[in-house]
């Protein structure tokens, strides 16, 4: 009897750890290399989270079902980066999307046009240019991707202080504590023109459903239900587009930071910002603040973030 339990724990255990290891070499890859010169390895790990918005791969029901419009062309909706140290407090960084920056080869633009014109290899070289971090690796996720894989976990709970309606994503939520499936959290964390603070808001809104995904993601009711445990990996599978170069050696330092970051160990943060609504050739932008953002990622670089409180607002 304790020979067939030992057998039924060590194949439970084999099943844990060959799902997300199989969903992970099974997902489809992008070259995301950058050329060039590129900033020194810094110590742990840094990788580039972006949502994508291109509406090339949805039909025209998913195009209205989602919200998502009809803007032709494949662009950046969410850009973050993840750094987990060797040691200490995991950090989770917004990128906003009208950052004006330095794109190599195309002089100064919003960062989301890195994408557009170059696509994650360009985006990939824009981020480490203007960080001085270098990333080491790249994770890419479409809008039913999302859907798909907050839906096999059984939607992310969220409570609002006010209601919210806002057209242009079909978000219509009262106040209060509620489940949002995968459409209505995809239109939780795209809406920015109902919020007050805009893309701020929405960019904390971003990390927000992201620390209650990864929470529920590693919850019991998650790893020890087969079933969903199937449904979530297969749901990453078919939603992720890793970076050719982002590996299984890449896995630990993501899943340990995104952990951290989901139950309030690990810090989230915004690039430090000295104007979010400036004029420039490429329309209403933000600005870096350029010290404050150079000390911050310099911290990174040296591998430590045990200072980075300083920039949480």
């Amino acid at each position: 009897m304790l020979r067939t339990l030992g057998a039924l724990l060590v194949l439970w255990l084999v099943y844990l750890l060959a799902m997300p290891l199989l969903a992970w070499s099974l997902g489809s890859t992008v070259d995301s290399i950058p050329e060039g010169d590129r900033p020194a390895n810094q110590p742990g790990t840094a990788i580039l989270l972006v949502g994508s918005d291109s509406r090339q791969d949805l039909t025209q029901q998913q195009r209205i079902e989602l919200g998502t419009g009809s803007t032709d062309g494949s662009r950046t909706d969410t850009m973050m980066i993840l750094y987990t140290p060797r040691t200490g407090r995991s950090v989770l960084i917004s990128l906003p999307r009208d950052s004006y920056v330095a794109i190599p080869g195309q002089g100064r633009s919003k960062l989301n046009a890195a994408y557009a014109l170059g696509g994650p290899k360009l985006l990939m070289q824009t981020v480490e240019q203007n960080t001085g971090l270098r990333m080491d690796g790249y994770l890419e996720v479409g809008f039913t991707g999302f859907v798909g894989v907050v839906d096999a976990v059984g939607g992310v709970d969220v409570c609002l202080d006010n209601p919210i309606q806002d057209q242009d994503s079909h978000l219509d939520l009262q106040a209060g504590c509620q489940t949002l499936n995968g459409v209505t959290a995809l239109g939780y964390v795209r809406m920015r023109k109902a919020d007050p603070q805009g893309d701020f808001g929405r960019m904390q809104r971003q990390r927000e459903v992201i620390g209650l995904l990864v929470h529920k993601i590693v919850s019991p009711w998650t790893v020890l239900n087969p079933i969903r445990w199937f449904r979530v990996n297969w749901a990453a599978k078919d939603s992720l587009r890793r970076g050719a170069n982002t590996g299984l050696t890449a896995l630990p330092g993501l899943v340990r930071g995104m952990y951290s970051v989901s139950i309030g160990n690990g810090l989230t943060l915004t690039v430090p910002v000295s104007n979010p609504n400036a004029t420039t050739p490429a329309g209403s932008s933000v600005i870096w603040d350029e010290n404050a953002a150079k000390d911050m990622f310099g911290q990174i670089a040296s591998g430590d973030t045990s200072r980075l409180d300083e920039f949480a607002k």
